[in-house]
């Protein structure tokens, strides 16, 4: 099996819940040492996140999806001993997440500023959800509040409903996603002047900036974007259409492909008229477009569409469901989901990462683990013997 790219990188991983544990979860697939710090006797509050569980297992869905490739170690932080094993493991660490309010390490010592100097090499990397600084920093993050703070729910759901939050934890998944991308500059700059750094992610940062063109639209004219339901803001039609069996994302991305879309379906006429003529036009008069081509798409099946526009080289796509999506021939060739052997002596798939490498792919070497599964063997490896360990279970610290 191919090492990684970060393989030999050592990473402490002070994670729970979503965003952090998809930061540390990258980096593990991407060839680091991740060890996972987790309270005795309760551990990261997603294992209790189920129904469901995985199959022949007692652990949630949740967080085995989010915790491959990571060796758990219970530990209690709040107690001397646990904090002195931390800077045992920090001794040996290039890398620590973390993800807990702003200010609560420093309780225990365990600080940005009460560590930088110790280790000068440590990439510090803290996942909160508004930051470091700021009037809201010391407030925690959720990912539908963020979603909320974050402008997204305005751009979301159908014109005359409520707002929307988006159907899975993005504002955790891009907090996390970011917080690796800002790892991985830090160790470049760590590899050529030999100093570490914090890395200092807030969820509502990174959400405004994933507002993207919507964003922009905003800083262009001043105006807050309306929500328009499955519509683009910017290009028209690129939207869902009904067929006469459901539905059919259009994605007319172009005026060429407007055109060939309009010599397909019988509507040439629509090319000579103003109001349909460029992509300009047709944003303008929204409505009419999408009043006139709903007859169009509903006189023929999605499948028949699908196989039409795709021929024509028109975007188009069928709505899936989770079932169509894992069954799907192009998601199933791209090798999207992977079985892995649990601790628990049963195999459980999960979602593969999607970062292709050609030289250094992603790898898969140890499902998500049992809380502890790892304590004696990581704390042994740090020098404490086999007493040591039994005695600090005794006390409630490992």
């Amino acid at each position: 099996m191919n090492p990684g790219a970060l393989n030999g990188i050592k990473v402490l991983d002070l994670t729970r819940v979503l965003a952090g544990p998809t930061c540390t979860q990258m980096l593990g697939d991407l060839g680091a040492e991740v060890v996972k710090i987790e309270r005795p006797g309760a551990g990261d509050d997603t294992r209790g996140f189920a129904p469901p569980t995985m199959p022949g297992t007692r652990e949630s869905a949740y967080f085995v999806g989010v915790n491959r490739n990571k060796k758990s170690v219970t530990l209690d932080i709040a107690k001397d001993e646990g904090q002195a094993i931390i800077h045992r493991i920090l001794g040996e660490a290039d890398i620590l997440v973390e993800n807990f309010k702003v200010g609560a390490l420093a309780k225990y010592g365990l600080g940005w500023e009460d560590l930088k100097d110790r280790y000068p090499r440590l990439i510090y990397c803290s996942i909160t959800g508004f930051g470091q600084t700021g009037p809201y920093a010391p407030r925690p993050g959720y990912d539908s509040l963020i979603q909320a703070m974050g402008g997204v729910m305005s751009l979301t759901g159908d014109p005359e409903g409520e707002p929307q939050k988006v159907g899975v934890p993005v504002a955790d998944l891009f907090a996390g996603l970011y917080g690796c991308i800002g790892i991985l500059a830090a160790l470049n700059h760590r590899h050529a002047t030999g100093q570490g750094q914090r890395v200092d992610i807030g969820m509502l940062d990174t959400s405004v900036a994933w507002l993207a063109n919507q964003g922009m639209n905003y800083l262009a004219t001043g105006e807050n974007p309306p929500r328009l339901g499955n519509q683009h803001p910017n290009i028209v039609p690129y939207q869902v259409f009904p067929t006469k069996d459901g539905h059919i994302v259009l994605s007319v991305g172009n005026d060429p492909t407007f055109e060939r879309f309009c010599r397909l379906t019988g509507q040439e006429a629509l090319l000579g008229d103003d109001r349909f003529a460029t992509n300009a036009a047709r944003v303008g008069n929204r409505q009419l477009v999408t009043d006139t081509l709903i007859p169009v798409m509903q006189s023929r099946t999605t499948k028949e569409w699908v196989e039409a526009l795709e021929a024509a080289k028109i975007g188009c796509g069928p709505i899936n469901t989770l079932h169509d999506v894992f069954e799907d021939p192009h998601v199933k060739a791209r090798g999207v989901v992977v079985e892995m052997d649990h601790a628990s002596g049963e195999k459980v798939r999960v979602i593969a990462n999607p970062v292709r490498l050609s030289a250094t792919p992603p790898s898969y070497r140890s499902a998500s683990p049992l809380l502890g599964q790892h304590t004696e063997e990581v704390l042994t490896g740090l020098g404490l013997n086999a007493s040591d360990v039994a005695r600090l279970r005794g006390d409630g610290i490992a």
